[in-house]
């Protein structure tokens, strides 16, 4: 079930689920599980063909992410598998759509249509990665590839994480994987696959490289929670575990940073909380040095559920002085469309805060 809006109407719709793609669990027998069933099984590792029960491969509250049998890259088993036609495997474009930003209510689609309908729709929100295991205990690699979601809009990849060989970089066991987007909401009123190819530099050459995590894991909209979950995605060489969880009836809340008037550098982290499924969640946006007044040019895509509340977090600190860090916190409440604004001035910078609030296509 989905709301739709009309005229500022909330009202409820059932949303069929497209049949250009249906269920991959209907194929694969892989996922459509609930994360923590003592009967789950781990799908083959890509290159070593080992099937691990649950208790192997867990600790704590980590569930072992399900890895589509055929689905690597590096054999190219995944473009040959016939059942992930579907989503169109073959397509290696990024998506076009970006979020429907819009400033007059009535103009939803300039592009396709004139409407007066607004749609909430269930949408998944990645939350986190993180590097939990590494080759050979090293303390730090030099990582590289993608890590992508792919839903029934187009089917696109839409890269949570995009990195080239010679864009490589460091991360540390234990440590937060910096995500690059999603470039729009990622919509979940149908299975949603998401694909990666992530390496570890190693030498000179490609060849010598380690492979991280390698293949797709389909998550169902019937079976994915509404609160925040973790899975960890085994590979050859590591894991990565990756928190997210199913945002009933969000908007997309695009967010810009505008930092001007800055007088000498500064660090500056911007860090997002959101309530989801009863529970607080975090969202670590961005993090690094300030030399001089700018836009950041990676924007910021969250789900947020409609009604709710998205709270920002800036923490600014002097080069050296880590113990006078400065935290500064504002809200903004979920739309179906408009923009909100927060100028924060500072002693040696203003930072303009913008959010604006759109839906994904009906």
């Amino acid at each position: 079930m989905a709301r739709n809006i009309l005229h500022g109407q909330i009202k409820r719709v059932k949303l069929n689920r497209p049949s250009h793609l249906p269920y991959l669990s209907d194929f694969f027998c892989t996922s459509g599980h609930t994360p923590g069933d003592p009967d789950e099984q781990v799908g083959i590792t890509k290159g070593k063909a080992r099937a691990k029960t649950r208790k192997e491969t867990m600790k704590g509250n980590v569930s072992a992410a399900t890895v589509i049998k055929n689905s690597s890259h590096r054999d190219g088993s995944i473009y040959k598998n016939s059942c992930l036609d579907v989503c169109r495997v073959k397509n290696r474009a990024e998506t076009q759509l970006e979020p429907m930003m819009l400033s007059d209510p009535v103009d939803c689609f300039p592009d396709r249509r004139r409407c007066c309908l607004h749609f909430v729709s269930d949408m998944m929100q990645i939350f986190s990665l993180k590097l939990a295991k590494v080759p050979n205990h090293t303390s730090s690699i030099q990582l590289y590839g993608y890590i992508a979601a792919r839903d029934f809009l187009d089917n696109s990849l839409n890269y949570i994480v995009n990195h080239s060989r010679d864009n490589s970089f460091t991360v540390r066991q234990g440590s937060l994987i910096e995500m690059t987007g999603p470039k729009r909401g990622i919509t979940m009123t149908c299975v949603v696959l998401v694909e990666y190819d992530m390496r570890v530099k190693n030498g000179e050459q490609e060849e010598d490289d380690l492979q991280l995590i390698d293949g797709a894991t389909d998550f169902s909209e019937v079976t994915t929670p509404s609160v925040p979950f973790m899975n960890r995605i085994n590979g050859d060489y590591g894991a990565v575990d990756i928190t997210l969880a199913r945002v009933v009836n969000a908007v997309e809340a695009t967010i810009d940073v505008i930092i001007s008037e800055v007088q000498g550098g500064f660090s500056l982290s911007l860090s997002s909380f959101v309530i989801v499924g009863g529970v607080r969640q975090g969202i670590e946006l961005f993090h690094d040095i300030i030399g001089e007044s700018c836009v950041l040019t990676k924007r910021h895509v969250i789900a947020v559920e409609m009604d709710g509340w998205m709270h920002l977090k800036l923490k600014v600190g002097q080069k050296g002085f880590k113990n006078d860090d400065l935290e500064r916190y504002c809200r903004f409440k979920a739309d179906i469309h408009g923009c909100a604004r927060r100028q924060i001035m500072l002693e040696h910078a203003s930072i303009l805060l913008k959010v604006t609030w759109s839906t994904l296509p009906p």
